[in-house]
């Protein structure tokens, strides 16, 4: 019934209207149908529809299964880059926990070494203040030792001045028993 509607619709077409019906071989118009005819015959009778039909669903099967395979690696690739970026803002915190530990020990260091600045400092302090003190003192015992000498030195010029020389050898004497005493 459907072939025989669709020869129906073919065969009124505006053509045959204008020049009439006409089932001549030598009419080119209903030549042209018949080969059309047949040729849709032939198709239908070798299953072509079928065929195209099965060939567009496997096509379209296969396209639906990329999809499926492109949508699961889609969100493969989502799972990895959130983990990824995870893995990323972990490290970033580790890292930003490094830097703030070596800066804290920096700035340990930086007091500590202040701190052992201040001590060598005061320690080289105390030890030049310690040399001063002994030149000091070393000054000092030097200009008595030298007051001392040139005391003793006026002291002899004034008693040989004054003194006779009887008076001179009991001076002698004199010390020569004390430091006798003294030394035993």
């Amino acid at each position: 019934m459907k072939r025989l509607a669709v020869l129906f619709a073919l065969t009124a077409s505006p053509a045959m209207a204008a020049t009439g019906l006409s089932f001549s071989l030598y009419n080119t118009n209903f030549v042209v149908l018949l080969a059309f005819l047949c040729f849709i015959g032939v198709l239908f009778y070798f299953k072509v529809p079928g065929m195209l039909t099965k060939m567009l669903d496997a096509r379209a099967e296969q396209i639906r299964t990329e999809l499926d395979e492109a949508r699961a690696l889609r969100e493969e690739a989502q799972t990895i880059l959130a983990s990824y970026e995870r893995k990323q803002r972990e490290v970033a915190d580790q890292s930003d926990r490094i830097i703030a530990h070596a800066r804290e020990e920096a700035t340990l260091a930086a007091e500590q070494a202040k701190q052992d600045l201040k001590d060598s400092i005061a320690r080289r302090l105390a030890a030049a203040e310690d040399q001063i003190a002994s030149a000091e003192a070393g000054a000092l015992r030097e200009v008595r030792d030298r007051a001392v000498s040139i005391a003793v030195a006026a002291a002899a010029d004034v008693i040989a001045a004054k003194t006779s020389a009887a008076d001179q050898n009991k001076l002698i004497d004199a010390a020569i028993d004390e430091v006798g005493a003294r030394l035993h």
